[in-house]
């Protein structure tokens, strides 16, 4: 495997410069942006980008914009890594696309093997990968596309849904019945461990809800078992 490359989006000079640092001393080659076009720029002319490492806070078009306008472009590992701690812009950040979220100040180390962790699941594919090419998955009158990640109601209303929304149902439509704690959830939903506090599996399972709740022939297919989870308890289709 060649020597991945990491791509730093990052205004501010000493941070940028520290980030280049500790990634080039792991041994990995380490491009720069300052900007949202800058980035484009970096990427236009690097094909080999593996990863992405992006601030919020960015002069011009914000991470969360830019984050919106790689994932059209590029399938690429994403980590934003921003001084911004709050659930709001968290659950936002993974529902647009990023595979990971981490707050200044960080950990140097944990940065590294969250960033190591994210390229080789990327360079390898994934099991998801080959999960998402099978087909549609059918259940309750709904459709499941698992390639376009299309979530499509009995009366034909489709909606692509969020990487998040979409792992964390596809998770649970695989083992109808199941419980699956938060824990599982978080970490099949973005690779990350569940921190205190955090409350984006809740969200993310609500705004599943929703979706079946604007189909008025649908009844409630997750159900909330407390102290431990969610379980899927809709019918899967043949």
């Amino acid at each position: 495997m060649q020597t991945p490359v990491i791509l730093i989006v990052e205004d501010e000079d000493v941070t940028r410069l520290n980030l280049v640092s500790l990634f080039e001393a792991e041994g990995y080659k380490v491009i720069e942006a300052i900007d949202g076009d800058d980035m484009h720029d970096k990427l236009t002319n690097n094909d080999d980008v593996n990863l992405v490492v992006m601030d919020i806070n960015l002069p011009g078009k914000n991470g969360l914009i830019l984050a919106r306008e790689l994932r059209q472009k590029r399938k690429v590992g994403l980590i934003f890594l921003t001084g911004r701690d709050n659930d709001v812009d968290r659950i936002l950040g993974l529902e647009i696309g990023a595979d990971d979220y981490i707050t200044k100040p960080f950990n140097p180390r944990e940065l590294t093997i969250r960033a190591r962790n994210l390229i080789t699941r990327t360079a390898l594919g994934g099991e998801e990968s080959a999960l998402e090419t099978n087909g549609v998955l059918t259940f309750n009158g709904w459709e499941l596309d698992e390639n376009s990640r299309c979530l499509t109601s009995p009366s034909g209303d489709a909606k692509r849904l969020p990487k998040g929304e979409y792992r964390a149902l596809r998770l649970m439509l695989d083992s109808p019945g199941r419980i699956f704690s938060r824990e599982q959830l978080i970490k099949h939903m973005t690779g990350r461990e569940l921190r205190a506090n955090d409350r984006t599996v809740d969200v993310t399972i609500r705004r599943i809800r929703k979706h079946f709740e604007s189909d008025n022939s649908t009844s409630e297919l997750i159900s909330t078992i407390h102290g431990e989870g969610y379980r899927f308890i809709g019918k899967i289709d043949a």
